[in-house]
């Protein structure tokens, strides 16, 4: 009898094998990303110090359109994280995706910072 596997299961076990390889200092923390089937969301870590740095997400109240988790949602938050991490002095991160592949909302979301002015 076959097994379906577990996608979740699945996804933290990508997403622990790119943990061994990147990590976020306080140089140059990590941003990372996660996305639910509502909601998706940033943050930008600092590793060492174990504290995260800067976050927005598509259900902050600053978030203007209630679009939840769509490409036009991943956008803005990368913007808006972008702009966060800048405020604070932050210009240069590593990207963590979370375990996703590099496509759709993640893909948006890392294009949207990047034209913000974070450097990855």
């Amino acid at each position: 009898m076959f097994k379906k596997d577990d996608r979740q299961k699945s996804r933290v076990k990508r997403h622990l094998r790119v943990r061994k390889k990147i990590s976020g200092t306080a140089e140059r923390p990590r941003l990372a990303v996660y996305r639910s089937e509502k909601n998706i969301y940033a943050q930008v870590i600092d590793d060492v110090a174990k504290i995260t740095l800067v976050s927005a997400s598509s259900i902050d109240k600053a978030f203007e359109p209630k679009v939840g988790s769509n490409k036009d949602a991943a956008k803005l938050v990368g913007k808006m994280i972008a702009e966060r991490a800048l405020e604070k002095g932050i210009n240069e991160v590593v990207f963590d995706r979370g375990g996703y592949v590099y496509h759709g909302r993640v893909q948006i979301l890392a294009e949207g910072a990047r034209e913000a002015g974070l450097k990855f």
